[in-house]
């Protein structure tokens, strides 16, 4: 079967994101969805009741919900067990703020996949912000490509992390923590999807304010410091830029870009920066 299974853990996203997430991968092909809800404690009952809403309309059954720490093994957790329930086949994974791009029909991408005997598929991150840098909101009328123009590369080059990401896998391939490898297996860097990463709206500075003290205080457990060290280099960021991202720093190469219309320039960047990224020796421990 050449159209995966979508696997994700959700957060306490807002109602908008999750039906808007829902429909891109619908519309990309995807037909069987595999969610489980995780809300920590300070999440109120109305943002339950209202992402449970939005998937009842979709016609999804949640595989389950939990609540309490999120500990930095908690996705990691929860994404097993629902690979462990979906069988055999490939698998499609993809956090709620997480809109992949193929170059081509996702059935297409698995089967030039299994054509050249790989056994995972690629992508990077491609962070999505406002035009003017500021972490602002959205509204569903106008989208998200309207609300957050334009595309860079912020996640490595300013915090830090691993842009590379699994986005597509054989259900037997072992994935690290987030997605970001697949230990023993490599993925084509000549087919790298973009990954639009629409995670910096309004209320991503408090979210970040919250892991740090959460990890730091040990109320949520942490395998390295890494997680807290990238909210801490994005909260210093926006502070020296009066709450905005500055989208002007040539490192981080803004410009802008659609979910429907991949850059030109994709599969060389995407390229470059998948083959010479590595991680900084505070990762080193996390194997990414």
């Amino acid at each position: 079967m050449l159209t995966p299974t979508l696997i994700a853990v959700i957060g306490p996203v807002e109602a908008a994101l999750l039906t808007t997430w829902i429909k891109h991968y619908r519309r990309l092909g995807v037909e069987r969805f595999l969610l489980t809800f995780h809300f920590p404690e300070h999440v109120p009952d109305q943002r339950r009741h209202e992402l449970h809403a939005v998937c009842r309309q979709a016609g999804i059954v949640p595989a389950g919900t939990s609540s309490g720490p999120w500990h930095e093994h908690t996705n990691t957790h929860i994404r097993d067990a629902l690979r462990h329930q979906a069988g055999r086949g490939w698998r499609l994974f993809a956090d709620a703020d997480e809109f992949h791009q193929y170059p081509t029909h996702l059935r297409e991408v698995v089967a030039q996949a299994e054509r050249s005997r790989r056994r995972v598929v690629g992508g990077l991150l491609l962070d999505r912000v406002s035009a003017c840098g500021h972490l602002t909101d959205w509204n569903q009328r106008d989208g998200l490509d309207l609300a957050y123009p334009l595309g860079g590369h912020l996640t490595h080059r300013l915090l830090h992390g691993d842009p590379r990401k699994i986005v597509l896998a054989r259900h037997d391939v072992p994935l690290s923590s987030g997605n970001h490898r697949a230990p023993g297996h490599h993925p084509d860097p000549d087919r790298l999807c973009a990954v639009h990463h629409f995670k910096w709206r309004t209320g991503i500075l408090d979210d970040l304010r919250r892991r740090v003290h959460h990890f730091s205080t040990g109320l949520w457990q942490e395998q390295s410091p890494a997680v807290r060290d990238e909210a801490e280099r994005l909260l210093a960021h926006v502070g020296r830029y009066q709450g905005r991202v500055n989208i002007a720093d040539p490192r981080f190469a803004f410009r802008r870009v659609s979910l429907d219309l991949m850059p030109h320039s994709w599969p060389a960047e995407a390229r470059a920066v998948h083959t010479a990224w590595r991680p900084p020796a505070t990762s080193r421990e996390r194997g990414q």
